[in-house]
């Protein structure tokens, strides 16, 4: 599986939302743009579907922009991914079986079911304030490895 450009796009945005609207005003596509290297218009596209899935909020006029619509730490990175391009799936079948006709006794669909379910996990696990400091990364790991403790028990 890949996480698409259109993905890694929606996950700068969201973060260089998160990291330039702490003082909780609005962030312009256009600073957004200049800080990430994106497109203003590509940003514009994302800003859509992360609207509709409640997780960012417009607000206009010459001050307006867009602001997070809860704290960094209560949007996961699985939420972004799947506004922006739906489901986290590395086969098709796993989300619609009728998509393959040997779905049903296919002696692999577990295994890349258990595949996909890591993935997913470790998607929720992390959230926004995990990456808005570089320094964590430490500590990212060990939550990741905690998260994995649980899993297991």
């Amino acid at each position: 599986m890949r996480i698409s450009t259109r993905a890694r796009y929606a996950l700068r945005m969201m973060l260089d939302i998160a990291r330039n609207s702490e003082d909780g005003h609005p962030v312009s596509l256009a600073d957004v743009a200049e800080r990430t290297d994106l497109s203003r218009g590509y940003l514009e596209q994302l800003t859509a579907p992360l609207r509709n899935q409640r997780l960012l909020k417009g607000f206009p006029g010459k001050q307006g922009g867009y602001r997070l619509t809860r704290p960094a730490d209560a949007i996961t990175l699985r939420q972004i991914i799947e506004a922006a391009i739906g489901p986290v799936a590395i086969l098709d079948c796993l989300e619609d079986p009728t998509t393959c006709l040997r779905a049903g006794d296919c002696e692999c669909r577990i295994v890349y079911g258990l595949i996909n379910e890591e993935i997913r996990s470790v998607l929720e696990a992390f959230t926004l304030e995990d990456l808005k400091d570089p320094r964590l990364k430490g500590e990212l790991h060990g939550k990741l490895e905690a998260r994995r403790r649980e899993a297991r028990h």
